[in-house]
């Protein structure tokens, strides 16, 4: 049974993060999203390995691992006994190819929807600090102060926020 479209964007959104300039997602969070094993995934990605470049798919580091458990607000990575991979926007589009199903399809396009929101989220806040940049000049900066404090606002925002409480399963 697919899953509803709202739940798979939350889940979704919530599972993109930052990795060497790259917005990506873990090989186990895709299998979760996909339904199916972390390991048949990385299976299907292994045997079309020419459809995954550097910049579609990459191992993590340890130190990049370790750096991204703290950046999620997770404990442990649940005992993997190897670094997890993560895909680009453009390596989650291969996924389709490589991955056949129903569902990974249903997936893949509210993936690359979300994708697309964060860009317009991105843009937006380009936009904003340019139009704050010429607000400035244009008042010589009688609020500095005022900008100061937006800006910082606008930087708070862009920072992950942690995750409180626990996470049931």
């Amino acid at each position: 049974m697919p899953m509803p479209r709202k739940t798979i964007a939350k889940q979704i959104e919530q599972r993109i993060y930052l990795v060497k300039a790259h917005r990506v997602m873990l090989d186990r969070d895709l299998a979760k999203i996909y339904g199916v094993k972390t390991k048949d995934l990385n299976k299907a990605v292994k045997r079309n390995l020419s459809r995954f470049p550097k910049d579609f798919a990459f191992q993590l580091t340890k130190t990049e691992a370790n750096n991204l458990r703290f950046q999620s607000g997770t404990s442990s990575w649940g005992g993997n006994r190897y670094l997890p991979f993560v895909f680009t926007e453009q390596g989650i589009a291969m996924l389709s190819s490589v991955l056949q199903s129903r569902q990974a399809i249903q997936v893949n396009v509210e993936i690359m929807r979300a994708f697309v929101r964060l860009r317009k989220i991105i843009a937006s806040n380009q936009n904003l600090s340019r139009r704050l940049d010429e607000l400035e000049k244009r008042h010589e900066g009688k609020f500095k102060v005022v900008f100061a404090v937006i800006r910082s606002l606008m930087s708070e925002a862009e920072k992950p926020k942690p995750r409180i409480g626990f996470k049931s399963k």
